[in-house]
């Protein structure tokens, strides 16, 4: 269990929750199989998917969870085509225009009729609480998914004291910083991949890719543009993009973080996928720590007196 996308958020009060209160409270929203007429579920399951049954894993001090969703999928075109045809032999038999509350009755019957024969697909977000540092971490490239599991974990736990990791000079100032002055430490290297963006609500956008982003051609748009997004390599560890709300994408370990673990055997799958959690929360923890420090923030930055 790799994680490939970072959310980090910092829980405001101290996690007290024990590894067994939680799996208790998790068990108030368990995932199951949408029934013929629903459009979607979501609730958790196995924290280590087919190779174990609890919804709780503990390794490293981190407890991992897995929310699992499954959803419906009506084409709209299908539920347009079957609405026009309605609304049509209405008007038709009728002599008149259907009005608006007959198209939404259609639509709804529709689709109550489409439902059972639907396809459906099925998702997972993983994410874990680490209590020592103060913060979950939530594997998802989509902020909206990040937000949906903490609303599913606070419906289970009761409230979740957490936010977002916010710099007071904003972390768009602070990464163009880093172009402009080249102010990193060693253990992070420039990536070749970047986004600039100026300011106001139709702000031209310059997306970068297999360019130097120290290049003089590039430096030149930073008196009207900001960094949003920047890509490096971390500590020779990992590598990953950083956007300017502090969420981290395609991150990609290095071979010789994997290689730590290959000499455990493929035969105990728990104990190869503990293995990996334990050596993946180590790294992305100290990653963590790390990236934060150069925003001015720590992992207890938001704790209430």
């Amino acid at each position: 269990m790799w994680f490939k996308n970072l959310y980090i958020f910092s829980f405001t009060r101290p996690f007290t929750t024990s590894e067994e209160e939680l799996e208790t409270a998790l068990q108030e929203h368990v995932f199951a199989p949408c029934g013929k007429t629903e459009m979607s579920r979501f609730g958790f399951s196995s924290a280590l998917g087919k190779h174990g049954d609890r919804l709780v894993h503990q390794a490293n001090g981190c407890m991992v969870m897995n929310a699992r969703k499954e959803e419906k999928i009506l084409p709209a075109s299908v539920v347009k085509e079957q609405l026009e045809e309605k609304i049509s032999q209405l008007e038709h038999e009728h002599s008149r225009k259907a009005t608006k509350k007959e198209k939404e009755q259609f639509k709804e019957d529709i689709t109550f009729e489409l439902l059972p024969r639907a396809f459906t697909r099925t998702s997972d977000i993983q994410a874990y609480i680490c209590p020592e540092e103060n913060i979950i971490v939530v594997n998802t490239s989509a902020r909206g998914k990040a937000e949906d599991f903490l609303a599913l974990l606070r419906k289970c736990l009761g409230s979740l004291p957490v936010t977002s990791f916010v710099p007071d000079a904003g972390a768009e100032t602070i990464m163009t910083s880093w172009l402009l002055e080249q102010t990193l430490p060693e253990s992070y290297t420039i990536g070749f991949e970047g986004e600039l963006k100026a300011m106001g609500d139709d702000a031209a956008v310059l997306r970068c890719k297999n360019q130097d982003l120290l290049s003089d051609e590039i430096l030149a748009h930073l008196g009207e543009k900001q960094v949003v997004k920047i890509a490096f390599d971390w500590d020779q560890t990992l590598s990953c993009v950083l956007c300017d709300d502090l969420s981290v994408k395609r991150v990609k370990f290095h071979d010789s973080v994997y290689e730590q673990n290959e000499d455990i055997p493929n035969d105990d799958m728990i104990v190869k996928i503990d293995a990996d959690i334990t050596l993946m929360t180590a790294e992305v923890n100290r990653f963590i720590t790390d990236m934060l420090k150069q925003f001015g923030l720590t992992t207890r930055s938001y704790l209430e007196e």
